[in-house]
């Protein structure tokens, strides 16, 4: 299964993937730390094209994965998914792998993720340098809605509400299949 975390900045995905990841026994592939770790400091520019690339490599290295441990589940994190065109390319992918998509919506109050995003700026806690209050402004001003299906979690609660919530949806909705996604897809 391939559980995409989605939401603007600062909403409190990276939080709740990880949380997720404890219960399930997942993996977290975050676009953050992939950027991290595949570019020098000198070469990161926090570009669409750069991100899109980062999350290109997550797709491949969860092909990767579930090839060699089907029951293996993945968690993306990193992406807003707050485009078309990377809704589109999720769906397109999972269908591909002839897996599970479930896409987990975070969402909260604007003075709340503002405030969460100045907190780790000044504390030195994310790996992503242009993670500011501009940064959210300009990602919503520019988001298109995420088309179901899709969980929507309100993330102003205690993280161990979201966490109970997502469990329950990921046991108690019916599974999609490849081939229902890739029509979705189009």
């Amino acid at each position: 299964m391939i559980i995409a975390m989605a939401g603007l900045p600062g909403v409190g995905k990276s939080t709740l993937a990880r949380a997720l990841a404890s219960r399930l026994d997942a993996v977290v592939l975050d676009k953050d730390q992939v950027r991290a770790n595949l570019f020098p400091p000198s070469h990161v520019d926090y570009t669409l094209d750069q991100d899109d690339f980062c999350v290109d490599v997550m797709y491949r290295t969860s092909r990767w994965l579930l090839e060699r441990q089907r029951a293996t589940t993945v968690i993306l994190d990193g992406c807003t998914y707050t485009r078309r065109y990377q809704v589109d390319t999720l769906r397109e992918v999972v269908a591909d792998l002839g897996t599970e998509l479930r896409i987990i919506e975070c969402a909260c109050d604007d003075d709340v993720a503002v405030a969460r995003l100045e907190r780790d700026r000044a504390a030195g806690r994310h790996p992503a340098a242009n993670r500011t209050p501009a940064l959210y402004w300009e990602f919503q001003a520019a988001a298109e809605t995420i088309p179901p299906p899709k969980l929507t979690v309100d993330t102003n609660r205690p993280v161990t509400e979201e966490v109970a919530e997502c469990l329950a949806h990921l046991t108690s909705t019916p599974r999609v299949t490849a081939t229902e996604l890739g029509a979705t897809a189009r």
